[in-house]
């Protein structure tokens, strides 16, 4: 599985081995790392939830997509615009700190 996080035209790739057993403190890390160097903070948005979503979303595609990943989409969460792309593929979108748009895309690797 793959996350790709973006602002604006700057982005980076973050690699999950498991997404059964995410290290969402490493990944979070990342994702705040990433905003710093860009001059924005996530803002107490609720990123680290939202992974654990996705990637329940996405995984459970394997027991017959979409279904689980537009159930997630469907239901929403918190203050992120969700959003399902053919091939079981999710993306996140949500305003931050300094008015910048966070965008978080997670892929599957089934």
């Amino acid at each position: 599985m793959e996350i790709s996080v973006s602002i604006g035209n700057d982005s980076i790739s973050i690699a999950i081995e498991s997404p059964f057993r995410i290290d969402l403190d490493s990944v979070v890390g990342q994702i705040e790392a990433f905003c710093s160097s860009k001059g924005t903070a996530i803002n107490g948005v609720d990123v680290r939830g939202l992974i654990s979503q996705m990637a329940r979303g996405i995984a459970g595609c394997e027991r017959g997509c979409p279904a689980d990943a537009k159930e997630f989409v469907d239901r929403g969460f918190k203050e992120f615009s969700l959003a399902y792309i053919e091939g079981g593929i999710l993306t996140a979108k949500a305003v931050i700190g300094n008015n910048k748009e966070l965008s978080i895309k997670m892929f599957p690797d089934f």
